[in-house]
């Protein structure tokens, strides 16, 4: 059985920020939920990526959690790090937090956990490196991965139930 090595959370740190402009605001005058998961996805693989240092899909984004708005006054800054690992799975966690650039108040806007696939270059999922954590916010996170991914494989189970019990029409009786 191959060795797989290990990797302290600080090695897939990401951090992104942007400004939030009009544009990227609804009509609440916030910042898309859209473009923030967007934004989310990005950081996130980043992360996966960096930590397995292979192709990674994302399997699932497991919860997004909006706290606070964020406003055309803010900037947005995201942070993201794999947080736990299965075989060829990483969970990664990202913390957005919105910071006024007049006031320099800054405050936590929303959180998100994800989970990303490792795949070798024909698709297939392989091994990824044990995650160590160091700091207290990380070891907090590795400590309660366990719950969160029962609480995931609970939800998936669920899911597939849910969509067994679809029904997919053809094309032609949904144009009528």
């Amino acid at each position: 059985m191959e060795e797989v090595n290990r990797k302290y959370c600080k090695e897939s740190l990401v951090i992104k920020t942007s400004r939030v402009f009009p544009v990227d605001t609804n009509n609440h005058n916030t910042l898309y939920g859209g473009k923030l998961m967007s934004y989310i996805d990005d950081v996130a693989s980043i992360s996966a990526a960096r930590h397995s240092r292979a192709e990674v899909v994302t399997a699932s984004t497991d919860s997004v959690d909006f706290l606070m708005p964020i406003r055309p006054q803010d900037s947005v800054c995201l942070e993201s790090y794999v947080t736990s690992v299965g075989k060829s799975s990483m969970e990664v966690f990202v913390k957005i937090v919105a910071e006024n650039l007049r006031t320099g108040d800054r405050r936590l806007a929303a959180t998100a956990f994800l989970t990303f696939v490792a795949l070798d270059d024909n698709g297939k999922p392989i091994h990824v490196p044990e995650v160590v954590p160091q700091t207290e916010e990380e070891t907090m996170l590795f400590n309660s991965a366990k719950q969160r991914i029962a609480v995931r494989k609970e939800s998936r189970k669920h899911s597939q139930d849910f969509a067994s019990k679809l029904k997919i029409l053809p094309l032609y009786a949904v144009n009528r």
